[in-house]
């Protein structure tokens, strides 16, 4: 551990000057212009193995708004969460039964080498055995993404994103399809962190979150949020390397409930959060520099089946 942290350290040095010269695209509806950053195993702006690799949004504006944008201090292509936009990250498959040594799979990361027999860390250095292969199709309004892993830890899958922007309005979609092209059931959740960065502005008093149902914080809100009928809103900012955790229960079955507004009082920048799958599971984390309500979907899968999901991000402007 020692000597990876060392090394992430040396790396961090080395590759911050080149950030600007990893793979990646812009895409422009006309009200909304949007830039990703692009999955290449050897040059690409995340190269970690907690989130799927595709999908990496480094800026989207509307209006004179940003949405998204780095919210850490240290970059480095392999540090866990060095990784910017409504990034999505799947519950490994096969790590409870790999034995140390052996491996398991990360959707959109590829397969990785059990390092003991403790519980998963999204923060371990598990050594990315089988990357997969990835295709990019860049298009005016949209990336197409696709990644496909054949016989790894077991599992075969074809995974597809599709980040596109809705012509003629200020949405963003993200379309994704998952077909299991092995032999074993996948059987897995997905859940999108957004780290949303609402222009530059620091977490606090001027942020809210709106939800269509009663919610109940299940964690300790401190004296950092407090807890409204159908939201959250900061009682302070977050200071220095503060942050906030709290699952959130009352949603229901269906997908009406997964609805979410962030909304900044002091600039009048707004996002809406819809999917057409029901929440399995609904976090929020904060710290200093972004908000993240954080949505979970379950996936289960068959052989020779496939999954889809679709997330829709609608910005939009209020009066100050």
């Amino acid at each position: 551990m020692t000597k990876y942290i060392l090394s992430l350290l040396v790396t961090c040095s080395l590759v911050a000057w080149t950030i600007d010269e990893v793979p990646q695209a812009v895409i422009t509806n006309g009200p909304v212009k949007a830039t990703l950053y692009l999955p290449d195993t050897a040059t690409g702006y995340y190269r970690g193995t907690r989130f799927d690799w595709a999908g990496v949004i480094a800026n989207l504006e509307y209006k004179g708004h940003t949405y998204f944008g780095q919210w850490f201090p240290h970059y480095d292509p392999y540090l866990h969460d060095a990784i910017i936009g409504p990034v999505e990250a799947f519950d490994p498959l096969g790590y409870d039964q790999a034995k140390p040594g052996e491996l398991f799979v990360k959707i959109g990361v590829g397969s990785l080498r059990k390092i003991d027999n403790e519980p998963y860390k999204f923060v371990a250095p598990y050594q990315h055995v089988n990357k997969g292969k990835w295709s990019v199709q860049p298009k005016g309004d949209q990336v197409r993404f696709t990644h496909v892993l054949k016989e790894a830890a077991g599992y075969s899958y074809e995974y597809e994103k599709i980040v596109k922007l809705t012509k003629g309005r200020p949405e963003l979609v993200l379309e994704h399809r998952l077909k299991n092209t092995g032999k074993q059931r996948i059987e897995t959740a997905v859940y999108n962190h957004n780290f949303l960065v609402i222009d530059q502005q620091p977490s606090g008093p001027d942020f809210r979150m709106q939800f269509p149902f009663a919610i109940q914080p299940t964690g300790d809100l401190k004296d950092i949020l407090a807890s409204t009928a159908r939201g959250l809103t900061f009682r302070r900012p977050l200071q220095n390397r503060e942050s906030i955790y709290t699952l959130i229960e009352g949603y229901g079955p269906t997908a009406t409930d997964y609805d979410i507004r962030v909304e900044n009082t002091k600039t009048g920048a707004g996002v809406r959060i819809r999917a057409d799958r029901p929440i399995a599971k609904l976090a929020f984390w904060s710290n200093p520099q972004n908000l993240s309500p954080e949505p979970y979907i379950a996936i289960n899968v068959e052989p020779g089946k496939e999954f889809t999901w679709q997330i829709r991000y609608e910005f939009y402007t209020m009066e100050r």
